[in-house]
């Protein structure tokens, strides 16, 4: 299934066929995308998405960058609650969503280290640039 994994239909419907998963996305929240892949993502390197950082912070920077990713403990878990509960009806097990989630083969990550900055990455995550649907005036 080629499918972006926010809305987590794609993944759950996958997993339930027992078919492979390509994952089409420009970010996702909480990090839950390099959790998934097992991707290290040290809050001391990589910036937390909003916070406008580049991978070159100033100690005030990293500390902000780590109090957001503490926080996105705490305010990311409410988010997929429902789609927690929808997969324990389907497969009659609890299974978290950054668990579904990694069974995805294969990540089509749409960001640019041009305009972004670099991170690590893992075999099955490949970075293919902003693609947009929208046309240029």
């Amino acid at each position: 299934i080629f499918t972006d994994p926010i809305l987590m239909c794609g993944p759950l419907v996958a997993e339930y066929l027992s078919i492979p998963s390509v994952y089409f996305l420009r970010g996702f929240p909480c990090g839950m995308d390099s959790a998934a892949t097992q991707c290290p993502s040290p809050p001391s390197y990589v910036p937390r998405l909003f916070l406008d950082n580049s991978d070159s912070m100033t100690f005030s920077q990293r500390v902000k960058n780590m109090l957001v990713h503490l926080l996105e403990l705490f305010y990311c878990k409410p988010l997929y609650v429902n789609f927690e509960e929808l997969a324990y009806e389907v497969f009659k097990k609890k299974v978290t969503a950054t668990e579904l989630l990694s069974r995805g083969s294969f990540w089509l990550m749409r960001y640019d280290f041009v305009f972004e900055f670099p991170r690590p990455v893992m075999p099955n995550m490949a970075f293919i640039g902003g693609i947009n649907c929208a046309q240029k005036k």
